[in-house]
């Protein structure tokens, strides 16, 4: 009996060596490094002024800016200025208080409330006899006061900058050649100032005193008119501050002589 022989079976088993060249380590990689500089962020923001803070999460909520804006770009330390809409607010605010003065009929033609490119202007503007400052004096009247604690408490409210102008008329003042115009518009704004931060705005929210004397009249047409002489408070929007000036409490320096106005 032929007895066929049994084929020979060769098991091979493929041995998997490692893939040095795997890109697997470039993911985990990214990873550790996406997760590295996350932490970095969050070290940053928990060293950040509150304004940053805002900035940045206003971004992430809604980087394509379609919702209202709540972050901008502030420095550090900066308060976060009003949108245009709560200026707006803040002059209905006003003239309600202001109206509810009692003498305010005599008053309503020489207060004016305006929304500008720069911010709210608040303009008071003299009348011959003089309501707010006596005539070449710094010292407010009565009727200021008045209208100033209305005003202060009310744009303290807020965390917009505040610059303050003083104007006067062209008519002689003196003969005096070192007090004129520039130092009585310089002093009435700041004498401005002073009674505004004691009466409700907070620290370091008057940024800038302005002294223009004569030279931006009201109504060039008639320089003599009184009211050429008037306080100008601008609540501005951070857009329009170009520059910072932060004033001492003393008088300022006169920038030239003037035979201007009171």
């Amino acid at each position: 009996m032929n007895m066929k022989p049994e084929p020979v079976i060769i098991i091979r088993k493929k041995r998997h060596e490692a893939n040095h060249h795997s890109g697997a380590w470039k993911v985990a990689y990214a990873d550790f490094v996406t997760a590295l500089m996350s932490l970095f962020i969050v070290l940053w923001l928990m060293n950040s002024s509150k304004p940053i803070q805002v900035a940045v999460g206003g971004y992430f909520r809604d980087p394509y800016g379609s919702a209202k804006r709540t972050g901008t770009d502030i420095g550090a330390g900066e308060p976060v200025p009003q949108p245009k809409e709560d200026l707006t607010q803040l002059k209905n605010n006003l003239l309600k208080k202001l109206q509810a003065m009692p003498d305010f009929d005599k008053l309503k033609n020489q207060i004016e409330i305006t929304i500008t490119d720069e911010g709210l202007r608040i303009e008071l503007l003299e009348s011959p006899k003089g309501t707010f400052f006596e005539n070449g004096k710094s010292e407010p009247t009565p009727v200021l006061r008045d209208v100033l604690a209305i005003l202060a408490p009310e744009a303290g409210k807020l965390p917009n900058p505040i610059s303050i102008e003083g104007h006067t008329d062209s008519k002689p003042f003196s003969n005096s050649s070192s007090y004129g115009n520039w130092e009585l518009s310089c002093d009435r704004a700041n004498t401005a100032r002073r009674f505004m931060e004691f009466s409700g705005l907070h620290p370091g929210q008057v940024v800038q005193i302005r002294g223009y004397a004569d030279h931006q009249l009201r109504d060039p047409k008639n320089p003599m008119d009184a009211s050429n002489r008037r306080i100008s408070i601008l609540i501005q929007y951070r857009s329009a501050i170009e520059k910072t000036v932060t004033t001492a409490e003393n008088k300022l320096p006169a920038i030239q002589p003037s035979s201007g106005s009171h």
